[in-house]
This record gives structure tokens, sequence and C-alpha cells, in this order.
């Protein structure tokens, strides 16, 4: 019987604990199996917009268990821990309701801001569920890109030594040290020093030899290349990793989208993954460093005309150019890997996910027969994060705290 009291391993729990893909890995898994429907839907554009939007986003998951061994799930960091969105100068975000208690805030190794939350039992029985709904308040402030070209852009040599050690190195899923990408990052590079120029061949050489494609799982970049095709984030590594291979800065950055007709439903994972979609649609994209500008976002999928143009994919990312929330950075966590681990753990205990994500602007009618509802817990927490999203720190509204 001892088999059957844990759908996990101690071993397996150790490996898809880390604090950044605990809080993350769910997004992350949107972004590669959701983005294949994006460009069906009108988004709604905000450049030159001078006044900022406010929106609601739900998230709604129903944890099941239909183990056919009897399996007991026991509930890890993975399912108790939520993220807590990117806050800059580009947006604001709250974490508005918790149906059930917040027990710990913190940063992950990543910079990126996470939570703890407290579920009233610590395991699921067979047959048994667990449902929670988590609400943040989203405040999206005019934003903008400074003006980019060739021959203002600085060069190679200067970009200084502590950037290129923390976001040039063979972390996370950017494979910088096998063959073949560096035989390609420096076969299209050539001679070339100049970073923008090198930016723009990079870009040019994925949109003419890679074709989007949508899978369930998150691809290494390896696997991008000999597939030669990708979704969104696919793309993205891609184009990091040879960045990183030549010595340019980058990192990945996921976030949603603003999609005011969208209502989808699916499965993923062989249905132990059901995925209700409302006016939102989850989407990564590169952020890459070109001096003397620095960190600017580099989107592959969502912009159209970079082939006459390659430098439309940083002036007209979703980012700058929709209504877009900015979520987390990954700057070195394996997010691959840990998709396919828990996307077995989910398969072989016959454990299943329901989540429903609704994005709505504030001001805006809700359509006929809507059902979202905030829960009865009322926290607004507001998370601080320095510019280099490496130290967070926690202000919260005492005068709209409710004892939960």
């Amino acid at each position: 019987m001892a088999g059957k009291l844990s759908g996990r391993s101690e071993g397996e729990n150790r490996s898809i604990r880390s604090l950044f893909e605990v809080a993350v890995i769910s997004i992350l898994l949107l972004s590669a199996s959701a983005y294949c429907l994006l460009y069906r839907y009108p988004s709604i554009s905000s450049e030159g917009v001078p006044s900022n939007r406010s929106f609601i986003l739900s998230v709604t998951s129903t944890l099941e268990n239909r183990s056919p061994q009897g399996k007991i799930w026991n509930l890890s960091e993975i399912e108790k821990t939520i993220g807590l969105f990117i806050n800059d100068t580009w947006q604001t975000v709250y974490l508005l309701n918790a149906s059930y208690p917040v027990e710990e805030i913190q940063t992950d190794t990543d910079g990126n801001p996470i939570a703890s939350i407290s579920f009233p039992k610590s395991k699921i029985l067979y047959g048994e569920n667990i449902t929670y709904q988590i609400a943040y308040k989203i405040i999206l402030k005019p934003r903008s890109l400074p003006e980019i070209s060739e021959s203002q852009s600085g060069t190679l040599n200067e970009i200084n030594d502590e950037l290129k050690e923390k976001y040039c190195r063979a972390s996370g899923p950017w494979q910088v040290e096998q063959e073949d990408l560096r035989d390609l990052a420096f076969k299209i590079a050539g001679n070339e020093t100049n970073v923008l120029v090198l930016l723009k061949r990079f870009i040019l050489w994925i949109k003419g030899n890679i074709s989007y494609e949508s899978r369930d799982l998150p691809k290494y970049p390896t696997e991008t290349l000999r597939d030669k095709s990708g979704d969104c984030d696919d793309q993205a590594n891609l184009l990091i990793t040879l960045c990183r291979i030549i010595g340019i800065p980058a990192y990945l950055q996921i976030g949603c989208i603003y999609l005011p007709q969208r209502e989808s439903e699916r499965a993923y994972w062989e249905g132990h993954w059901m995925l209700r979609l409302t006016r939102i649609g989850w989407h990564g994209w590169a952020v890459v460093y070109v001096p003397p500008w620095g960190w600017i976002p580099v989107d592959l999928t969502y912009v159209p005309g970079i082939l006459s143009d390659p430098l439309n994919a940083i002036r007209e990312a979703a980012i700058i150019a929709y209504a877009t929330v900015q979520y987390a950075n990954v700057t070195e966590t394996d997010y691959v890997a840990s998709s396919r681990s828990y996307r077995e753990f989910l398969l072989s205990n016959g454990f299943k996910i329901y989540e429903h994500d609704a994005l709505f602007e504030e001001d805006e009618k809700r359509p006929e027969g809507d059902t979202f509802r905030l829960p009865p817990f009322y926290t607004f927490i507001c998370l601080s994060v320095s510019s280099s999203n490496i130290i967070g720190a926690t202000c919260i509204r005492e005068d709209l705290i409710h004892k939960l």
C-alpha cells in the first residue's frame, strides 16, 4: 500500500520544486500550448494611449484525483505557489483576492515575486477535488521604446562583463554549448560586432527558416532547429541562445495579451490539462540587451512584416503595441524539463487540472451569462520590484485587508 499513498516520489518532488518552476510552470505551459489561436482574435492596441487602463484577471483551477490505482495526490509547492506578476514603470499588479489565505510572499531565483497559498487540506483522495480562484488587478501604463537605428547601436565590446556573465551562460533551456547552435550563431554573425545588426541577422534567419507550429510542450533550441518549427517561446529561446553564444545578453519574458473576442476551451496532455481562455492569450518573447538603449523586447511571432523589416519585431512587439501584461522573467530556470516532468506526473498518476483564465477591462460591459465572481477573501497586495527584477519588497494596503 505504500506505493499508493503518494502520487509523487521524494526524488520527483525535489526535481520540480524550485521556486521559479512552481510559480511559473502553468503559465509557461499555456504560452506553449495556447498561443496558436492568437492570430484569430483581434487585440486592442495600446500604442499612443496616454491614459492608464485597468483590468481584472481571474484564474480558477480545479485539481481532481482520478487515479486508476487509487493513489493519493499529496499537494506540493507546485500546486500551492502562485505568481504575482512583474511591477515596473509599465504596469502595476495587485493580488486582489484569493479564495484561500496567502501564507508567504517572496522573490524567486529569477527575480519574480511569488506567493504560497494555504489549502484546507494537504492531500486529494481518489474521487475528490479542490477548487481555488485567484484574482489580480492590473493597471497598464503608457509605454514606448527609444528610437533605435543601426548607426546608433553599440558594439559587443560595449556590453559589460557582468551582464554577459549573468545573461550569456548555458543556463535554463539555452544550450549555448551545443555545437550545431554555436556553428549556426557564428555563421550568421560573421565578423559583425554591431549589436543591432547582429540581432537583425538572427531575427531574419529565424523568420526565414523556422515555421510557426504549436505543441503542448515547449522545445529546447536544438529541437526547434531540428524540426525547423516552433511556437512563440520556442522561437524566442532559439533567438536567446544565438544571442548568448556570441555575447549578447538575453532572456525570456512571458505574459498575457488582452483579446476581447476570445473564448476557447481545449484539452492538452491527453486530457489531463483542460484549459478555458476568456478574453486572454498567453505569449512569450525575448528580451535582449542592446547598447546604448539597454533591455529591448523582441517578439518573433505576434508581429507582421518582420521579413521586410526585422526591427518590426521590436517596434511592434505585443508588449509595446497591444494591451499586454508582463507576467515573469525566465533568466536561468529550465522550465522545458519541468514541464515535461509535470506532464508525466499527471499522466502516470491519473491526476487532472481544469483551469479557466478570464481577463476583463474594468469599465467594459461583461458578456451576457458571465459567471465571474470574486471570492469572499479580500487581500490587496502590491509587490514592488526593482528595475533589475532582483530585489523584491512587499507593501500591503492595510485599509483593504479583511481578516481571513
